[in-house]
């Protein structure tokens, strides 16, 4: 297997999708600050345009596109191909968040879920591909998740999709690796975005269940988004296969691998002391990981 180079940013151009905010959003400064141009894409035309106002320096350009239409993907990186010359990474960070049990979400909203976490990343991917093989050096990134190393109840749908979007990405990665295209799969853990203000919840679910959801969500998602978007570009410069953030991906990470089938009433047995002993050695990996 080929060993990659570093990618270089600056000269180049990235298509950022889910830039309106979020990951999105601090992807684009970070990328500017590297001397990359830009093209986000995201369904929220007015957030999109302030972005865009506020990135410095190198060519902005934006599409609103609601990637839940799969089918028109093709005639938007079209255009996008035509008016952006020199595009060599994609970002496939869109993602949409779902709650409710299997039996709590019916086809329509499932079906949703996959469309734009993972449909959408795949058909961008197939469309933009012939465009970063043509000059060496380029680059995909799919935004998975913490919900891609762990499946945990009320997340069938949105686990579903992230770990097709992991699976996807780690077969991609053996099959363009010689052909000069990295791929880097990222799993953030509660990171600061507006995806629990956002979520859908199943047609099955009551309304007090549903707002309990979205607040326990929402207390998980505490590490900052522009610290997360220069992890991942910090992967995407070396080339990593994959990329974890915060220790709340690295501890389930771990545990996973341990105790595949029972990681869940492991980390319930564990009590908050050994969580935290676990999460300060996972704290501790991750700098070291850091600075390797």
């Amino acid at each position: 297997m080929s060993q990659l180079a570093r990618f270089r940013f600056a000269g180049g151009t990235a298509v950022v999708t889910g830039a309106a905010s979020g990951i999105g959003e601090q992807l684009a400064y970070g990328l500017a600050r590297r001397g990359c141009g830009v093209v986000l894409v995201d369904r929220d035309g007015e957030r999109l345009a302030a972005v865009a106002g506020r990135v410095r320096g190198v060519p902005v350009r934006t599409y609103v596109a609601d990637l839940a239409e799969v089918g028109g993907l093709g005639e938007l990186v079209a255009r996008v191909v035509a008016e952006n010359p020199g595009i060599t990474l994609l970002v496939n960070n869109a993602g949409v968040a779902l709650g409710g049990t299997f039996d709590q979400v019916n086809a329509e909203e499932f079906d949703w879920v996959m469309d734009v976490n993972f449909r959408a990343p795949v058909a961008l991917t197939r469309l933009f591909l012939p465009t970063l093989l043509a000059a060496p050096g380029g680059h995909v990134v799919n935004v998975s998740s913490l919900f891609g190393l762990i499946g945990p109840p009320g997340q069938t749908a949105y686990s579903a999709s992230k770990f097709a979007l992991r699976g996807f990405s780690e077969s991609l990665r053996h099959e363009l690796v010689d052909r000069g295209v990295g791929v880097t799969c990222v799993h953030p853990g509660g990171v600061r975005t507006r995806i629990a203000e956002t979520a859908r919840v199943g047609s099955g679910v009551d309304e007090v269940e549903a707002a309990q959801g979205k607040e326990s969500f929402a207390k998980l998602l505490t590490y900052p988004a522009d610290k997360a978007a220069e992890r991942i570009l910090a992967g995407v410069e070396k080339r990593k296969g994959r990329v974890l953030i915060a220790w709340t991906a690295v501890v389930p990470d771990i545990l996973a691998r341990l105790f595949p089938t029972s990681y869940l009433a492991v980390l319930n047995r564990l009590g908050p002391t050994g969580r935290e002993a676990v999460r300060d050695a996972a704290r501790r990996a991750a700098s070291r990981n850091t600075a390797a």
